[in-house]
């Protein structure tokens, strides 16, 4: 009989760390998934810090997470805007049309992302060897 082995992982020890203007994005690799812990600084907002680069106005990628503390908002194209505080559990739709977010507040804000992570972490728009930001 084969042993399976308990792994135990810390989000203080992640896999790989990445650093990103007004934040840093960790990720653990456990049990065949991939989990990140996003931390924006006061000031951050998708549609500033991440969608110039990729030439976009709003994020597309589909997101399910949980808010560990901070504040932040999605705000949909409708001009919907949902404020994302610690303890939510939250799914944003795929765009087009998309979603903009920002951290409301002078305080940072955490959470961890389920889901969404591999157009965001793994594939374009962040090559290989460039920081990359989750939203």
């Amino acid at each position: 009989m084969a042993m399976i082995e308990t792994v135990l992982k810390r989000f203080e020890e992640p896999d790989e760390v990445r650093t990103f203007e007004k934040g840093k994005f960790e990720l653990v690799r456990i049990g065949g998934m991939t989990i990140g812990r996003a931390t924006y600084q006061p000031g951050w907002k998708w549609s500033l810090h991440v969608g110039p680069s990729i030439g976009a106005s709003r994020c597309n990628v589909e997101h399910v997470g949980l808010v560990l503390s901070g504040c932040a908002t999605a705000a949909m194209e409708d001009g919907t805007i949902h404020e994302l505080r610690a303890g939510t559990l939250f799914y944003i739709p795929p765009g087009p049309p998309g979603h903009d977010s920002w951290v409301v507040g002078d305080a940072p804000y955490s959470r961890c992302i389920f889901s969404g992570l591999s157009a965001t972490q793994t594939n374009s728009p962040y090559p290989p060897g460039r920081p990359r930001v989750p939203q």
